[in-house]
């Protein structure tokens, strides 16, 4: 239970409080259990109050006013923080196990190793949060806000990240923890800005839906193409990315001191579609035709189309090539000869996407 004199105390208001800790460094703060609604904050003004290690275990802070506090090491489980503001406070290594902090105001506080396992934060406010070490392992984030938060080292077990906001923004010092189970709690829905960042292999991004049954709206595709259409190839790659169509690009796919062949093999492998850009110049490239090799041998292997083939002239129409010629005879080849005019190109992409959707088979 909550020590009567320091109960008291602390309602005199944050100067004489603190006054007294500076006082009394070495005396243990129990405020567990205590009723510290909001309107009992409000009134003493604990703006900034020092709370380093205090025991406020099952207190009742619902709408309580402890911005800027200092919270550092602070046993705050099972603690009902609803509604309360702790923007800019110092929560380093408290522990929030259980606590209720739906809708409160954690915006630029530091939660460095707070420790917030099973913690319920709804609509909680965490922009601009330091969460580095933390571990929010089963919380409740429905609504949560993290815009411009910081992580690192951060837990995200048995979470689902799904109903969180503001992922895409999340600062990343260093990789963080993403559990298998807050995967299928999530449904695979996680940004994949966010689980690159927070260390996930790309290979895994790409099948993170397929894992749960929810594969995306469009299927992923690896693009081959020729070098000499690289205008071409970037502009496509550029907008089936804002589309939300998962898209293995060379240029932007291949790390410094990857081996081509097998990094290319590998992505061949791990995408729905071979997205092959014909032209004059990719039917006389050994390397395309290597990749459309790799993506028939795949169709054979596994009784299902791989090849999506688009063209840029009529190169493909009048070949002679073996592996391009049975390509004319055996697929319909999108045309996207018009490319460089605007109108003809948005109409040949729209027809592309709709291709391209994975309920179409």
């Amino acid at each position: 239970m909550a020590n009567a004199e320091q109960l008291a105390l602390q309602k005199r208001g944050v100067a004489e409080w603190n006054k007294w800790r500076r006082e009394n460094p070495t005396i243990e703060i129990d405020l567990s259990n205590a009723d510290l609604v909001g309107a009992h904050l409000l009134n003493a003004n604990l703006f900034g109050a020092n709370l380093v290690g205090a025991n406020l275990e099952d207190a009742n802070l619902i709408g309580a006013y402890l911005i800027g506090a200092n919270l550092e090491d602070a046993n705050l489980r099972n603690a009902n923080f609803r509604d309360a503001y702790l923007s800019d406070a110092n929560l380093e290594r408290a522990n929030l196990e259980d606590a209720n902090l739906s809708n409160a105001n954690l915006s630029n506080a530091n939660l460095r190793n707070a420790n917030f396992r099973d913690a319920y934060l709804s609509d909680a406010k965490l922009s601009n949060a330091n969460l580095i070490d933390a571990n929010l392992s089963n919380a409740n984030l429905d609504g949560a806000d993290l815009t411009n938060a910081v992580i690192g080292y951060t837990s995200f077990g048995d979470v689902d990240l799904s109903v969180a906001k503001g992922l895409e923004s999340v600062r990343h010092a260093i990789p963080s923890s993403i559990g298998i189970d807050t995967i299928y709690k999530s449904k695979g829905n996680i940004p994949e800005i966010f689980l690159r960042g927070c260390g996930v292999p790309d290979t895994f991004i790409t099948f993170a839906r397929s894992l749960v049954g929810t594969a995306g709206e469009y299927y992923s595709c690896f693009m081959s193409y020729s070098s000499q259409d690289d205008d071409f190839a970037k502009r496509l790659y550029a907008d089936l990315q804002s589309k939300g169509v998962r898209c293995w690009f060379a240029p932007e796919d291949l790390k410094t001191g990857d081996k081509f062949r097998g990094e290319i093999d590998r992505a061949i492998q791990y995408h729905d579609k071979l997205l092959l850009v014909l032209s004059a110049s990719s039917i006389d490239s050994a390397w395309v035709e290597t990749e459309v090799e790799s993506a028939f041998e795949r169709e054979r292997k596994q009784s299902k189309t791989v090849l999506f083939p688009v063209r840029l002239d009529d190169a493909v129409m009048q070949t002679s090539e073996a592996w391009a010629a049975n390509i004319r005879r055996t697929r319909h080849i999108g045309d996207m000869t018009n490319w460089k005019k605007h109108d003809d190109y948005q109409n040949a992409f729209e027809r592309l996407l709709r291709d391209l959707k994975a309920a179409s088979g």
